[in-house]
């Protein structure tokens, strides 16, 4: 019993005298961030946010009433990206957050997911289930935790 050929190894093979630089883990990883990524935005944007976005609502709620400073929403993100404030400033304008200034320290401003971003969570979370079983669906329970254990060694710093 021969193991199938992937449609990276079948590309690969199209251009096979060509020399690629990136191995098909790199593009693999690659083309499967940009498929769920896609399936996500899909998702988030008839509710006038984008993932980013969603991704900061969703840290927000978990952090609780008293909410979370700046920096720590930007550690927290999924996607590693410079402009937190703009990306809160919008949020902020369309009413899902709100933020205030620490009474003990001034610099530090804390951020809070409000009602109607609450709101919107909520009508976000069962398809946003959805997409997640449509995409790991088919794997087990135990190739899920092996996949989330491999993804996690694949993002540790190296040393």
């Amino acid at each position: 019993m021969g193991l199938e050929t992937s449609s990276l190894q079948r590309g690969d093979q199209a251009g096979a005298s060509v020399r690629q630089p990136w191995t098909g883990g790199d593009r693999g990883l690659l083309r499967t961030a940009d498929v769920v990524r896609r399936r996500l935005q899909e998702i988030v944007e008839p509710h006038g946010i984008t993932l980013q976005q969603y991704n900061v609502l969703r840290i927000l709620r978990g952090a609780g009433e008293e909410g979370l400073p700046t920096l720590e929403i930007a550690a927290r993100m999924v996607e590693r990206m410079p402009g937190i404030t703009r990306l809160l400033d919008r949020l902020e304008r369309v009413g899902l957050v709100r933020r205030e200034r620490g009474p003990g320290d001034r610099r530090q401003v804390r951020c809070q997911v409000r009602q109607r971003g609450l709101r919107v969570l909520e009508a976000l979370d069962q398809p946003i289930r959805g997409a997640d079983h449509a995409c790991l669906g088919e794997l087990t329970e135990a190739q899920r935790q092996t996949l989330v254990h491999l993804l996690d060694r694949v993002r540790a710093e190296p040393g």
